[in-house]
């Protein structure tokens, strides 16, 4: 299966539509920079962030490279929404930092660098892809042995449905209306199991708790709507590639 399959064309377009606000805190990804601390926080307490190489699959406007990048990590940001990497790359200029930005995906670079990171994140990506799978088979060879791998998603629950879709997306207007299909969405034992497939070991499994209302953001017990996970990957993991699913 080619990994160019692993493209909806209308989630780039429409991430594409909504490029000029990344960096807009009252616009519409608001609960972005509101959760942003947090999946920051998430990453840091795990593992070593200063001079490391640390890949962000999935960058967008490049709010996550940019903290990434404030903690000493010497960051490379890919996306497949090139006018997200623009807005990514003057919004980089302006912060005075240097980050790598490239319009590609992750399935390709890791065939070009097997192993070349240490720290590999994907936030709010798996969601809005045909093949989440794929994408974390990738980000597995992306990364070195003993290195560690980062996750966050929407669970694919009742409660998730309610509150992410029906009240953020079609009530509040927190989120961009569509932004979410129930469908694509990715519970915690099929990306654990994906994880297990490609080599990496689970390292910690935590739920999010987002309150539009004041921008609260805090981790938690509860993995019934957003949660965060971390893999590392396992020493006698294979840098070859593996069979894309």
């Amino acid at each position: 299966m080619n990994p160019t399959d692993n493209i909806d064309a209308g989630e780039i377009a429409r991430f594409s539509a909504m490029a000029d606000i990344w960096w807009d805190r009252n616009g519409e990804f608001r609960a972005l920079h509101d959760i942003n601390p947090i999946r920051l926080t998430y990453v840091r307490d795990r593992t070593e962030l200063a001079a490391k190489q640390v890949l962000d699959v999935g960058c967008g406007g490049g709010l996550l490279s940019e903290a990434l990048a404030s903690c000493g990590a010497r960051v490379t940001g890919i996306d497949m929404a090139g006018a997200s990497l623009a807005v990514a790359r003057t919004h980089m200029k302006d912060s005075g930092l240097v980050i790598d930005y490239r319009q590609t995906m992750a399935e390709a670079l890791a065939d070009e660098n097997p192993g070349r990171y240490d720290v590999v994140v994907c936030m709010e990506l798996l969601e809005h892809v045909p093949r989440p799978a794929s994408i974390l088979n990738a980000c597995a060879r992306l990364v070195r042995p003993g290195g560690d791998v980062f996750f966050a998603t929407v669970n694919r629950t009742w409660l998730a449905w309610l509150l992410v879709i029906v009240a953020a997306e079609r009530v509040l207007g927190v989120v961009r209306k569509g932004t979410h299909d129930y469908r694509k969405l990715v519970k915690p034992e099929e990306l654990i199991q994906w994880g297990a497939d490609a080599g990496l070991s689970l390292e910690n499994l935590s739920g999010l708790r987002y309150i539009p209302f004041g921008g609260h953001a805090a981790l938690c017990r509860s993995t019934g709507m957003n949660y965060l996970i971390h893999f590392r990957k396992d020493f006698d993991g294979s840098l070859e590639q593996s069979p894309l699913v």
